[in-house]
C-alpha cells in the first residue's frame, strides 16, 4: 500500500477569485514534472495533497458552510487549467468533486448532517477517493457484500478502477447488504483490511491511481453508512457532471498538446531538408500544424465551458426535469466532439517535427495515450445516437451512468 501525503491546510481563501489564484499559482511547478512523472511512474501524491490543502475541493461548498459557493463552471474552469498541465491529476480529482455534487443534491433524512460533516472535512483539506467498478459479470453488477455484525458491519469484496484512492484520506465504496440492496459507505483509508493496490496497467492515464481495492473483512461502523439520498431511477445532475469532468480532462490534454507542440517547435525541431525556412517556427507547415492544434484546443475548451453553463442553468431552474435533461444532452454533445478534437490534437503534435518527436525523453506520446484512455471510458457512438434520437423523436436519454 502506498501512503498518502497531507500538507498543512491553508486558511480559507477570502473569496472565489482568491481561491482560483491560489490554485493557479501551484500549476507551473506541477506541470514542470508531469512528463517525467508519467515516464517513470511516479504517482503525484504531493501535487494532489497541495491542491487539497489549498482548498481546491471546496470550490462548490456553499458560503453557509464556510466555502466560496462557486458554480460548476468555476470547477470546470479550474479543472481545464489542471488538466492542461497534468491530465492524470485532473482525472484523479473526479471522485472527490463528484462526492461534493452528491452532497449538494442530497435530500431526505440525514442529508444535512452529511453535508455538515463532509464539507467540514473538505475545508480541512481532506481527499476522497473511490473504490468503484468490479471485474467479472455484467457492467455495474456488484458482488461485494456488507453483512451486519452486532452494532457494526463487515465488508468483503474487490473493486477495480479505484480512481484517486491511493491519494485519499477516505475511500468511498458500495456493497450489497443482506437484502441484496446496494449500500454506500465511506472508510478512512488506514482501516484494517482495506488494501489499495497500484496495479492500474492502462496505456494512458497511468498515474490516476485507478487500481484495485480489496475489502478483506473490513469493519464498517453504522455511522459510516451513507443515507440513500437520491431516488432510484431518477435523473440526477451528478451524472452529467461526471461525464463533463471526463470531457474537460480531454480538453486539457488538447491544450497540453498545444503547449508541447509550441515548445518543441521552438526549442528542438529543425526544418526539413527541402524547406525554405531556416528555423522550424518559420516553416509554414509547422505553423499549420500548430494552428490546427490550437483551434482544436480552443474548440474543446469552448464546448466544455458551454456544457458547464447548462448544468449551472439546471441548478438555477431548481433542478427542473427539462433543465436537467437538457444538461445531459449538452454534455453528451460536448463529449462526442471533445474526444475527437483532443485525439486529433495529440496526433497532430507529431507533425511539428520529424522522428525526434517520438523520442522517449520528450514523452510526447503521452498526450495521445492519455486522450485515448479517457475517451474509452464511454463509447462515443452511444452519445451521438442518444442525441440523435432526442432530436428526431424526442426520445429521452437513458437514466444511467453515461448520461
Amino acid at each position: 500500500m502506498t501512503t498518502f501525503q497531507r500538507f498543512p491546510n491553508q486558511p480559507p481563501a477570502p473569496d472565489l477569485n482568491a481561491l482560483k489564484a491560489r490554485i493557479s499559482a501551484l500549476l507551473p511547478d506541477i506541470g514542470a514534472g508531469a512528463a517525467q512523472r508519467e515516464r517513470e511512474r511516479q504517482l503525484p501524491h504531493e501535487a494532489i495533497a497541495r491542491l487539497a490543502a489549498a482548498g481546491l475541493y471546496t470550490v462548490r461548498i456553499p458560503r453557509r458552510y464556510g466555502g466560496p459557493g462557486g458554480s460548476v463552471s468555476d470547477v470546470i474552469e479550474l479543472l481545464l487549467q489542471i488538466a492542461a498541465v497534468d491530465s492524470n491529476i485532473a482525472q484523479a480529482l473526479r471522485p472527490g468533486f463528484a462526492f461534493v455534487e452528491g452532497l449538494l443534491l442530497a435530500q431526505g433524512e440525514g442529508a444535512e448532517q452529511e453535508r455538515e460533516r463532509w464539507f467540514a472535512r473538505y475545508l480541512d483539506g481532506a481527499v476522497i477517493g473511490n473504490a468503484g467498478w468490479e471485474l467479472g459479470g455484467a457492467n455495474g453488477v456488484i458482488a461485494a457484500r456488507l453483512v451486519r455484525e452486532g452494532r457494526h458491519y463487515r465488508a468483503n469484496g474487490s473493486k477495480f478502477y479505484s480512481t484517486g484512492a491511493l491519494f485519499a484520506d477516505y475511500v468511498s465504496a458500495v456493497a450489497l447488504d443482506e437484502d441484496e440492496q446496494p449500500v454506500s459507505f465511506v472508510l478512512p483509508r488506514d482501516r484494517e483490511g482495506l488494501e489499495l493496490v497500484d496495479d492500474f496497467d492502462a496505456m494512458g492515464q497511468r498515474l490516476t491511481a485507478s487500481g484495485t481495492t480489496h475489502l478483506r473483512n473490513v469493519r464498517v461502523e453504522a455511522s459510516e453508512i451513507r443515507t440513500r439520498t437520491v431516488e432510484e431511477g431518477k435523473r440526477t445532475l451528478v451524472t452529467p457532471f461526471l461525464q463533463l469532468f471526463l470531457a474537460t480532462v480531454l480538453a486539457g490534454i488538447a491544450r497540453n498538446a498545444l503547449d508541447d507542440a509550441t515548445r518543441f517547435a521552438r526549442e528542438h525541431a529543425r526544418p526539413i531538408k527541402h524547406s525554405t525556412a531556416s528555423r522550424s517556427v518559420d516553416d509554414p507547415y509547422v505553423a499549420l500544424a500548430v494552428g490546427d492544434i490550437a483551434a482544436r484546443a480552443y474548440g474543446a475548451e469552448a464546448l466544455v465551458l458551454k456544457a458547464a453553463a447548462s448544468i449551472d442553468q439546471a441548478w438555477a431552474a431548481q433542478l427542473a426535469e427539462p433543465a436537467v435533461e437538457q444538461a445531459a444532452i449538452e454534455v453528451a454533445q460536448a463529449q462526442y466532439l471533445v474526444a475527437e478534437l483532443a485525439l486529433k490534437a495529440a496526433e497532430t503534435l507529431f507533425e511539428v517535427g520529424g522522428a525526434s518527436t517520438t523520442g522517449r525523453q520528450h514523452n510526447l506520446d503521452r498526450h495521445w495515450r492519455n486522450a485515448r484512455t479517457v475517451a474509452n471510458h464511454n463509447p462515443r457512438q452511444w452519445k451521438a445516437a442518444v442525441v440523435g434520437a432526442w432530436q428526431l423523436k424526442g426520445t429521452r436519454p437513458p437514466v444511467s451512468g453515461l448520461f
